[in-house]
């Protein structure tokens, strides 16, 4: 059996700017194992912690699509006993970042540059986030729009969401360190 560090250490170097490869590479090591799917979550939950402290698990997760489920469980309500709205905003900006992120190659980064969520009913139970992200063909800056669905366990839509992006290719390091010349 591998240990964590050992799959972890094995991973190509991190680049923090463009995730994609990385996210793929585990996803692809982890997902068939007995809880492969749990410790990609928490391993994705120790590079974003602030995704992770809603609790939720990646389900499926693929180039430009992913799906994450939320248990609804007493961290994640609001005072009406419904889940919180920003713990929806949570799960569908992780799943906007996840499908995006895991369509792009390693020379594009993403930032999420705006965001709005639609409430549509009081969310409870066992929800389902989906996005998909098509054309992430990017040659030179763009804005890119993600739409994702949360749906209840009777496949009720209660929230959707938009996630804007500003995809570009990462700019080459090489012109960002060398030394400037000054002309006299």
């Amino acid at each position: 059996m591998h240990s964590t560090a050992a799959l972890h250490s094995s991973v190509p170097s991190p680049s923090l700017s463009a995730p994609g490869e990385r996210l793929r590479i585990l996803w692809r090591r982890l997902a068939p194992l007995p809880g492969g799917k749990a410790l990609f979550t928490f391993l994705l939950g120790r590079m974003t912690p602030y995704s992770g402290s809603i609790g939720a698990r990646v389900e499926e997760l693929e180039p430009g699509w992913c799906r994450v489920t939320l248990r609804d469980r007493r961290r994640v309500r609001n005072h009406l006993g419904s889940i919180h709205a920003m713990a929806l905003a949570n799960l569908a900006e992780m799943s906007s970042g996840l499908a995006v992120l895991a369509g792009l190659p390693a020379t594009i980064q993403g930032i999420v540059t705006g965001f709005s969520v639609t409430y549509l009913k009081k969310a409870r139970g066992r929800l389902i986030a989906e996005c998909r992200a098509e054309r992430l063909d990017v040659t030179a800056e763009q804005e890119y729009e993600a739409a994702v669905a949360i749906t209840d366990a009777q496949g009720d839509i209660v929230a959707r969401a938009t996630a804007r992006w500003r995809l570009r290719p990462i700019p080459n390091q090489a012109t960002h360190l060398a030394p400037r010349t000054t002309v006299q």
